[in-house]
Parts: C-alpha cells; sequence; structure tokens
C-alpha cells in the first residue's frame, strides 16, 4: 500500500468526461516518456538486455483473429460490470522468510463459501494477490511450483463459480526490492535487470498456460507496488528515469510472454510504485496488439486516516483542529486533504486515461476501522467511491482479514464465515450503493 506524502490537491470543478475517443490500437503511449527513452540508462554493458530483449518480441507462430483486437467501446463493455471489486488481502500474498503461504499472516484457507458471499453482498470483482516466493525454481526455467499453481487456480476457480471476475498478480516479490524482483538494483546493473526480465517472462508464460480460455473472467495484473524501498521518494526521484524505465520494461516482458501463449486475457499495468501522479507522469503503456490493457493504480490519501489511524475523523464537517497531526517527515504539523483532493486525482486520472479509452482500477483503496469513528469510515469509503465511479474508474477496496481496530485494520469479511464485520456492514452498503446507484447527496457523519 503506497503511503501518500502529499497532503492537499486543488479541486477542478470543470465537467467530468468519461470516455469520447476509441483508440484502435496500442502504439498510443501514456506518460511524459517517449519511446526512446523506454531502455534502462544502464551503465553496464546491455548486450544480454539486448538478447532478453529479442526473446521477448511478440512469437509470430500466435496468430490472433480481427475480432480478437478490441476497441475502446468493447472495452469499456467489458468493465461495465466491474462497478466496484474487492481485495482477497494477505491470503494468497502473505509470506514469511521469504516463502508465501496462504495462512502465514494469520488468516485462514480461502473457501468457497467466502467468495459466494463477497458476491452476494454486490461485489463484481475479486482481486487476489499472489506472492510466489518460495515456489520458483532456479534459472533458467523458474518452474512455478506445481501445487502451488493449483491452489492459485482453484481459488480463481472459486471466484468464477461465485460469478466474480478476477485479478491476479505477482505481489510481494517486489517488496521494497528486498527480493528477486528488485528495481533498485536492476536499474543500475544490466545483468540483474536482464535476470529479473527473463524470471518474469517466464513466469507469466507459465501462468498464463497454467488458465486457458480465461479471458471472459479473469485478468492479469503484471505486478503490485514496484519501489526501491523509498515509497517513491527514494532514489527514484534523482536517477534521471532508471528506474520508471525499467519498470516500463518489466512490464513490456510480461505483457509479451503474455501473448506469446495466445492468452487473450485483458492485462493490468500499474506505475511506479501504484502511485497515481508518478504513474501519469512516468508510465509507458505497453504495445498490446489486442488492445486490452488497464491501467492500476493505489489510492489511500489521507494516509493519517485510511491506514495509519493517527486522526480517527475526517470530511469537510470536522473542524480543522481535529483535522491536524505532527508532520512524520519534518517539524510542524499537517492537515488532513479532504473531498477536493480525491475528487482532483480522480478527476486527473479520467482526464489521462479515461477519456484516450484506457481503463483505469484503482486495485487499493479504502480506510482502516477505527473503533467508534465508524461514520467516517462510511462518509470517507462512500465519498471515494462515488468520486471513482462518477470519473468511470473501478474502486477495489483493501480487505486484510483484520477485525482488529487501528493502524491497517481493513476487514471487512470475516475469512471464516464469509459473513461481513458487524462493524463494517455500514461500509459495505456504502460502498456498493456509491458504485452501482445514481445519486449526489452523500450523508455526513
Amino acid at each position: 500500500m503506497f503511503v501518500q506524502k502529499v497532503v492537499s490537491e486543488s479541486k477542478d470543478t470543470s465537467e467530468v468526461t468519461l470516455y469520447d475517443i476509441t483508440i484502435e490500437n496500442s502504439s498510443k503511449k501514456s506518460g511524459s516518456l517517449d519511446e526512446s527513452e523506454n531502455e534502462s540508462d544502464n551503465e553496464t554493458d546491455n548486450e544480454s538486455d539486448n538478447e532478453s530483449n529479442e526473446d521477448s518480441e511478440v512469437d509470430e507462430n500466435i496468430k490472433f483473429e480481427s475480432d480478437d483486437v478490441f476497441t475502446s467501446e468493447r472495452t469499456f463493455d467489458f468493465i461495465s460490470d466491474m462497478q466496484i471489486g474487492w481485495n482477497l488481502g494477505n491470503a494468497l500474498d502473505a509470506n514469511n522468510n521469504g516463502v508465501s503461504s496462504e495462512t502465514a499472516w494469520g488468516n485462514p484457507k480461502i473457501t468457497q463459501t467466502l467468495l459466494t458471499k463477497v458476491k452476494e453482498a454486490g461485489f463484481q470483482v475479486v482481486r487476489i494477490p499472489i506472492t510466489w516466493l518460495g515456489h520458483i525454481g532456479n534459472a533458467p526455467n523458474y518452474t512455478i511450483e506445481e501445487s502451488f499453481l493449483d491452489r492459485v487456480s482453484e481459488v480463481v476457480g472459486y471466484a468464477k463459480n461465485a460469478g466474480l471476475k478476477a485479478i491476479i498478480n505477482i505481489h510481494h516479490d517486489g517488496a521494497d526490492s528486498a527480493h528477486w524482483l528488485n528495481i533498485k538494483d536492476a536499474a543500475t546493473n544490466s545483468t540483474i535487470n536482464t535476470a529479473v526480465k527473463n524470471q518474469l517472462y517466464s513466469m507469466w508464460t507459465q501462468i498464463a498456460k497454467k488458465f486457458p480460455n480465461s479471458e471472459d473472467y479473469l485478468i492479469f495484473e503484471t505486478m503490485n507496488e514496484i519501489h526501491d524501498g523509498g515509497w517513491g521518494w527514494g532514489t527514484n526521484r534523482n536517477d534521471g528515469g532508471k528506474q520508471y524505465n525499467t519498470l516500463n520494461e518489466w512490464n513490456k516482458i510480461c505483457v509479451d510472454a503474455i501473448r506469446n501463449t495466445g492468452a487473450k486475457n485483458f492485462i493490468s499495468i500499474p506505475g511506479y510504485v501504484t502511485d497515481p501522479t508518478l504513474t501519469m507522469d512516468y508510465l509507458v503503456l505497453p504495445n498490446d496488439e489486442l488492445n486490452k490493457l488497464f491501467v492500476t493504480v493505489h489510492f489511500y490519501e489521507p494516509d493519517a486516516f485510511t491506514l495509519k489511524a493517527i486522526v480517527p475523523k475526517w470530511g469537510k464537517t470536522v473542524p480543522e483542529s481535529e483535522l491536524k497531526y505532527d508532520n512524520p517527515y519534518e517539524e510542524g504539523t499537517l492537515i488532513l486533504s479532504g473531498e477536493e483532493a480525491i475528487d482532483s486525482m480522480y478527476k486527473k486520472l479520467n482526464t489521462k486515461y479515461i477519456r484516450n479509452g484506457i481503463p483505469v482500477l484503482v486495485s487499493e483503496c479504502g480506510a482502516t476501522h477505527q473503533a467508534g469513528y465508524e461514520n467516517y469510515r462510511r462518509y470517507y469509503t462512500e465519498y471515494m467511491v462515488k468520486s471513482a465511479h462518477n470519473n468511470g474508474l473501478v474502486p477495489i477496496l483493501w480487505d486484510n482479514g483484520s477485525s482488529g481496530s487501528g493502524r491497517e485494520s481493513s476487514g471487512l469479511f470475516d475469512r471464516r464465515n464469509g459473513e461481513i464485520y458487524s462493524h463494517a456492514k455500514t461500509i459495505v452498503e456504502a460502498a456498493i450503493k456509491a458504485a452501482t446507484t445514481e445519486y449526489s447527496e452523500i450523508e455526513l457523519p
């Protein structure tokens, strides 16, 4: 989850347009980097990089039909029943000591009952974060452990059986550049970068082949929050774009790997640390001959309320004195950003992507539970989801299974039986209503 450091935005009150043009091919780029800049400016010899890139070119033996290529109209038709989503967090992404395990962080094993209850509550898509650490063989094949891949397939099957679309990814393998998906070192060392790209290519080839003919219900998200350990405030700020370029290369490798299996699934592409601003500024969408790409971002602003539980109240009805908190970065105090910051950011994403025919998934968002202040969490969730809906974005609420109160206690569903936690019922109801119903007045806390 990205920790927002910027705490205020100006409100743009101009009219919102969802999308008004059709993109017939995916050569259109988003971001400020030219295509010619999409290679890392590594100081070491790039011959091994060139070899890896050649291996990832589109396989001419894979032939897609003209009907497989999507226009923006068909794309938005696909997501028309993806108005609101839910994260199955801290489950298949949980890990300890470099090995992922479904129950490592205290949640029980995933069941069909849970996914069925999520669907019955009104959610339409489930994001299933997956950490693959400890289940990957050595180079050059990087073979994924069969039993683990089978379990992933089983859980995806639960979602399909429940009538949910599903999203799977490579999740904490890239956490803080602490494991093999290490952008900090890959951005400055071509040998490491080549190894990472080869592994990404191999893994996404295996994952895509595991799910043949799944394009109607399964979305592939290439990676999660890729960063160097600084959460967007590290070396990426002064390395001349090396990390941004490297991530663009990685996304291209993933798309090529998936398409070279013949898979027709939509592919969701993250920018740096999934931060909306860094994504808009530096993400270069790779070419996709099927034109079936989404952009994915995360939104937890203001994190002093949504994640850290430093401030229990939020919104325009709260006196400014109750919205102040100590600045964690330097002396002084900050004031929680409010409704305008949400509207401003979502409007920018609409302008950058939706108006250009590219869907945006806000694939993590929401607020932690703070006991006694549930109505502020309800109001924030409803306002945030309604703003996403108004701007044509797909919000996917973060749920880590926690039933507690305080920092990162984001649970909505009891994983043991699939029931909504009593303190979260108004949150779920408000989110579903905001995403699926047209109305303008939101009840204040």
